[in-house]
């Protein structure tokens, strides 16, 4: 039997503490709901911002809710190189020692010392689907990917295993494009 589970393009994105929120926002300023991603309790909001290094910036950049403990700025390779960032590849939330940048809102602007990174590629799953695919939690495996033009096998995946969580693997924008991803896309578990 096969076993997949669908592939998602993750776009840059920001994670905001509250009181980030409020510098960049206002006082008081809650986030939005645009759209639920796939992970529950997890959304795109309606609130934008700017992302400025010191080449360029990236303009109106979603910010995906709920807040969390501290910020975080999630870009492709590309898009660091792009304004002049270092964003080291880590696990989100994983933000020790990586990358700087300023963060534009209507209300205020924030410098972050550290919190810019290339998301690591990576599968949610549920205990239970942990268990079915024969994977456990901080797992690295390799996962293939049929595309019409472009199909490739993408190693270094971090399985991560939450109750909270629904099957679903993250490649970013730039991992999207050189596997030729276009609308639904699934994954599966080569070993």
């Amino acid at each position: 039997m096969e076993q997949k589970f669908i592939v998602e393009t993750s776009a840059r994105h920001v994670h905001l503490s509250k009181e980030d929120l409020a510098t960049l926002f206002g006082p008081g300023a809650e986030l939005t709901v645009k759209k639920e991603l796939s992970q529950p309790g997890q959304y795109a909001s309606n609130e934008r911002v700017n992302i400025i290094g010191p080449k360029s910036e990236l303009k109106n950049v979603s910010i995906l809710g709920p807040v969390r403990a501290a910020t975080q700025v999630e870009i492709s390779a590309t898009d660091a190189r792009a304004i002049g960032v270092t964003a080291p590849i880590r696990e989100s939330g994983d933000i020790a020692g990586s990358g700087s940048c300023k963060i534009v809102g209507p209300a205020g602007e924030i410098e972050i010392s550290e919190g810019v990174i290339v998301a690591k590629r990576h599968i949610h799953f549920t205990p239970e689907n942990a268990a079915a695919f024969g994977v456990k939690d901080k797992q690295i495996v390799s996962v293939k990917i049929n595309t019409p033009e472009r199909s490739l096998i993408f190693g270094d995946v971090v399985v991560r295993v939450s109750e909270k969580f629904a099957p679903a693997m993250h490649i970013d924008t730039d991992e999207s494009n050189a596997a030729g991803c276009s609308g639904v896309v699934y994954g599966e578990i080569v070993k």
